[in-house]
């Protein structure tokens, strides 16, 4: 991996391919390494760029706290220190987040949005959802930090056939640092851009897994309130679903990229 030193931290980052610059960014506790099935694919096209965010991989750790914001002025100062005009940026869970961020705050960056499994706010609402918010912070502190990806792997990749991305998943979150993944996590609680969406003004693709961990009715509420956006659904995908099913999830983001050129 290269390293680009943005916003006063060090990025890692991969580049492969020529072509309008496409941006993958990855989801809470993970790495650039989620998006290697794309980045094979659409390098033939695309100067494809994916990034570890600060506080994962081999991006710099540094002391908390964190935002939303702030990780989406990382992305910008990245993409500024690659020579990057715009690029077509794609983002699951929160790097579905830190686009929608990135899209309102520095939206001459950006090409087009797709935003998988995520939405524009990440507001705790119950009883239930403040209990699973405890849990995981209770859970990074008692350093169990590998025991919640296995137990995040299983639920992300139940069938036999994903054994092996649910094996390199886990794998790779058994790496995080537990204290630069708590400032990530609590980054996104209390997050909200929903009243701004209205002024999104590039072409949106919002990309649902039927089984992921929000309703679609979430996703549907807010795609309606963005001018142009589109939502496609794939069938019997979970959150993860660029890892679990890759074939699907590229089709639709091909697809999708093709008719905005």
């Amino acid at each position: 991996m290269a390293r680009l030193q943005a916003n006063g931290i060090d990025i890692a980052y991969d580049m492969q391919g020529a072509g309008p610059a496409l941006l993958f960014i990855h989801g809470l506790g993970s790495t650039h390494s989620d998006w290697e099935p794309q980045m094979a694919a659409f390098a033939k096209q695309y100067k494809v760029i994916s990034l570890d965010l600060r506080g994962h991989g081999h991006s710099s750790k540094p002391a908390g706290p964190y935002s939303i914001a702030l990780f989406a002025a990382d992305v910008a100062a990245l993409l500024r220190g690659l020579d990057i005009d715009a690029a077509h940026v794609v983002g699951i869970s929160l790097g579905g987040v830190i686009g929608f961020q990135l899209t309102l705050d520095h939206p001459e960056l950006v090409k087009t949005l797709t935003v998988v499994n995520s939405g524009p706010e990440a507001i705790v609402r119950n009883l239930l959802q403040k209990f699973g918010v405890w849990l995981r912070l209770y859970t990074v502190r008692r350093g169990d930090i590998a025991k919640l990806g296995k137990t995040l792997g299983m639920k992300l990749f139940p069938a036999p056939e994903s054994h092996a991305a649910r094996d390199g998943f886990i794998e790779r979150f058994a790496h995080n640092d537990p204290l630069a993944y708590e400032h990530a996590f609590r980054a996104l609680i209390g997050w909200s851009v929903a009243d701004r969406i209205g002024g999104i003004t590039c072409p949106v693709l919002v990309v649902a897994a039927d089984k992921d961990y929000t309703p679609l009715s979430f996703k549907q509420a807010y795609v309606a309130k963005i001018p142009g956006a589109q939502l496609e659904v794939v069938a019997d995908s979970r959150h993860a679903l660029p890892m679990e099913k890759p074939a699907a999830f590229n089709a639709v983001l091909q697809k999708f990229l093709v008719a905005q050129t």
